[in-house]
């Protein structure tokens, strides 16, 4: 299993398809401004994450910058996910190019 690192022009259409955007940031990061309808991800809670997400459903990884999120990405992938993306750039270029798909406060 592998994964891929995508553009943020890129991941439009696949959110648009029902992605799974997994946040890996900190919480205080995630808290303070996220891309919309992205879940935390941590070592707190990703198992329970794994247990229960559908492994067919493409999922997202984002982090600051896009570096840790090949890690993550990598990770889940090799835990069954079938089609797992690295967010190039991470929230710090999602949040400049698309600041009305960001939201704030507890999820």
């Amino acid at each position: 299993m592998t994964y891929t690192c995508i553009d943020i022009s890129d991941a439009l259409p696949i959110i648009e398809n029902n992605a799974t955007i997994v946040d890996i940031r900190d919480l205080a990061s995630f808290q303070t401004s996220r891309i919309a309808n992205a879940k935390s991800l941590s070592n707190d809670n990703v198992q329970d994450f794994i247990d229960n997400t559908d492994k067919a459903q493409p999922i997202i990884v984002c982090c600051y910058h896009g570096n840790s999120s090949k890690g993550a990405a990598e990770y889940l992938a090799s835990q069954g996910f079938k089609e797992v993306y690295s967010l190039n750039g991470g929230f710090s270029q999602w949040s400049a190019m698309f600041p009305d798909q960001c939201e704030s406060g507890n999820q």
